[in-house]
């Protein structure tokens, strides 16, 4: 079983963005801090999952627990349904990679419980302003 863990942050409404993914199981730990364009918080939210999901499909097509701090993220995949046009087309992505497991699921967990991942998300986005060629 894969153990997903993602989180996405965003420095402003939208600002600098940036996605982290923690993945334990199958004997490996895996870890990504990826800077993403600029964004909002739900929208970094809903790309963290999408990107986690694609590097746990090439690690299994087991079992994969999902977890994540964003109360919107994990309605809109357990409901399948999302409000905001701009998040549509990044759940239908998600949801065709769900069905590609053999068993998926998705929990909401508190952000105590989701420190690896913000931790990398918060990393991801200090990384940009370095690309950009600020000092930090």
């Amino acid at each position: 079983m894969i153990e997903l863990y993602v989180d996405g942050a965003s420095a402003g409404n939208p600002g600098k963005s940036g996605i982290g993914i923690y993945i334990k199981g199958e004997g490996k730990i895996v870890k990504f801090s990826e800077p993403i364009e600029p964004t909002n918080n739900h929208t970094a939210e809903f790309i963290a999952l999408l990107r986690g999901m694609e590097e746990a499909a090439k690690l299994t097509n087991g079992i994969v627990s999902a977890r994540s701090d964003s109360k919107a993220v994990v309605s809109a995949v357990e409901n399948e349904f999302v409000k905001n046009e701009l998040h549509k087309d990044y759940l239908n992505k998600i949801l065709s990679i769900a069905k590609s497991f053999d068993f998926f699921f998705i929990k909401w967990i508190p952000d105590t419980e989701n420190r690896a991942a913000d931790a990398l998300a918060r990393e991801a986005i200090h990384k940009q302003g370095k690309k950009d060629g600020e000092e930090k």
